[in-house]
């Protein structure tokens, strides 16, 4: 397989269920070395399994994005397995949605933690090993709420996603030459995403919201577009969306 994506060792937070299991597969199936992340250490030894049945290779590791030592960890034992690390997808993400009024400070909190946080971790724990082998690929996972706000409600969400665009934006400005940085901004996608807010009226406007979210397939094929180009083509920014999404 000389498509770009043979042979190379991706690591993928967020990776037990959605846009990152949907990837996992995708990138394992076409020869991609994949490393597993997520906190659900049940459900990425089931994907490791399935991946390795179908001939692929996968490397379950569980982790917290949160913790940057458990990031540092993850990337440790990827080169530990592997030799190298080529493709750094930081995807673990919290969508909240509630009216600011209601000051729900702790899911606030738990959004930064995790959407901005969490790819600045991934960022710091792959960047010096990708410089050491002179070649790397980092593809941060936002959202079309990180191009428009989304508001009422996720307001403070589209300002994690804001900051990951500005992040991606400032890194490939700062590692451009061998090192690439993509930006991924989907719409309404179906993955977890969407249960993950508590307000009742919120959830139930996202839930009817996601009634048009396309596959997670979909985000993995622009993920996979991204990898297979040529090593001095570096794809910046994808923003993909159901034809029928609005927003």
């Amino acid at each position: 397989m000389s498509n770009n994506i043979s042979d190379k060792v991706v690591v993928i937070t967020g990776a037990s269920s959605g846009l990152g299991e949907s990837t996992a597969r995708y990138l394992a199936a076409r020869g991609a070395k994949v490393v597993l992340a997520a906190r659900r250490a049940e459900r990425l030894q089931q994907l490791a399994e399935e991946i390795r049945a179908s001939g692929g290779e996968a490397l379950p590791v569980v982790t917290d994005v949160t913790v940057k030592e458990q990031v540092q960890a993850l990337i440790d034992a990827t080169i530990s397995r592997f030799g190298r690390v080529d493709v750094m997808i930081n995807n673990s993400g919290l969508m909240a949605i509630a009216p600011m009024a209601q000051g729900r400070t702790d899911e606030w909190d738990r959004m930064i933690d995790i959407n901005i946080k969490g790819v600045l971790y991934g960022i710091a724990a792959a960047l010096p090993a990708m410089q050491q082998q002179n070649s790397g690929h980092i593809i941060n996972v936002a959202s079309v709420a990180g191009v428009k706000v989304f508001a009422p409600g996720g307001t403070v969400y589209s300002g994690t996603k804001y900051a990951v665009r500005a992040i991606t934006e400032g890194l490939r400005m700062e590692v451009g030459g061998n090192i690439r940085a993509t930006l991924i901004s989907p719409g309404a996608v179906d993955s977890e995403l969407k249960f993950g807010s508590n307000d009742e009226a919120s959830s139930n406007n996202v839930k009817e919201f996601y009634k048009q979210a396309i596959p997670a397939e979909s985000v993995a094929r622009a993920i996979a577009y991204a990898i297979e180009q040529p090593a001095e083509v570096d794809i910046n920014e994808v923003v993909l969306r159901p034809t029928v999404q609005e927003f």
